[in-house]
């Protein structure tokens, strides 16, 4: 009978358990649905759309309407400035979150306590708030029309709520690295970038991809800064496929959901490193 390979026994879902994959299929489906019904708008006619009862599936599955849609859309020009104003400043994000949160983490100075303060004044403060002095600001020096607020924002400290996730991630790091690394000779520039930073790479992802979601669906900022149709991102440039008095909301469906993609994609390859950054942040305060 050693030999003999018996059949396990199938575990039984306990009740909680169920429950619990029923709230999270049902959270799955919120998120689905709407981008089904985008993928579906897209495929049917203008009229189609607001036929009521709505259907679930186009009558005639119109792949073409994406054809139309970029031979009416300034596509290209607008994705290249979309990467224009995106690339530098998630490069600007990354790096000056990570020295603030560097100098909030790690060192001692006078007036951190303050500094730690105002960053989480900064988080709870709407953003509304400061919209109307940011625009007198930048209208003031002859920013406006350019990506200038675009990149002084990024390279200024990357935002309030990534220095403090950056701030939160290293003190999770031992004060051995740095102490030992200072015994050996070294600068505090040499243990920010030969220790920490390839240990918050977790972190540093993370806001990467926050930053890549907030300008690539960043719809606020081009409005009120820029006023030429040849500088417009794509969030702002969906806008020239509106009519005065009639829109194509196919077009407008299909060149969203075109857009959609690249955020998912993103999102999908660094999940694991996203998951883990947000963890760890939290596990010392």
């Amino acid at each position: 009978m050693t030999g003999i390979n018996l059949p396990r026994k199938r575990k039984k879902l306990r009740p909680a358990t169920m429950i619990l994959y029923v709230i999270l299929l049902a959270g799955t489906a919120v998120c689905i649905v709407p981008l089904y019904w985008m993928l579906r708008s897209s495929l049917m006619s203008n009229a189609e759309i607001f036929v009521f009862p709505p259907r679930f599936f186009p009558s005639t599955w119109r792949w073409n309407n994406y054809v139309k849609t970029f031979q009416n859309f300034e596509a290209l020009m607008y994705f290249t400035n979309t990467m224009k104003i995106l690339v530098p400043c998630v490069i600007g994000t990354v790096l000056t979150s990570s020295m603030a949160g560097y100098a909030l983490g790690r060192l001692r100075f006078p007036g951190k306590k303050i500094w730690f303060a105002l960053t989480i004044g900064a988080m709870i403060l709407p953003g509304h708030v400061v919209l109307i002095p940011l625009y007198l600001t930048y209208s003031f020096i002859g920013a406006t029309n350019t990506y200038t607020p675009f990149y002084l924002a990024a390279w200024c400290g990357g935002g309030a709520a990534n220095v403090f996730l950056m701030r939160q991630f290293m003190r999770t790091l031992p004060r051995e690295y740095d102490e030992s690394a200072m015994i050996d000779g070294a600068s505090r520039l040499q243990i920010f970038l030969k220790i920490l930073v390839p240990l918050c790479a977790p972190i540093m992802i993370t806001v990467a991809i926050f930053t890549f979601m907030f300008y690539w669906n960043d719809f606020q900022g081009p409005l009120i800064y820029l006023r030429s149709d040849n500088k417009f991102t794509l969030a702002l440039g969906i806008l020239s496929l509106r009519g005065a008095y009639a829109s194509k909301w196919n077009y407008i469906m299909a060149a969203s959901l075109v857009m959609v993609v690249p955020a998912v994609l993103l999102f999908a390859i660094g999940q694991r490193y996203f998951i883990e950054g947000i963890v760890l942040t939290g596990v010392k305060g």
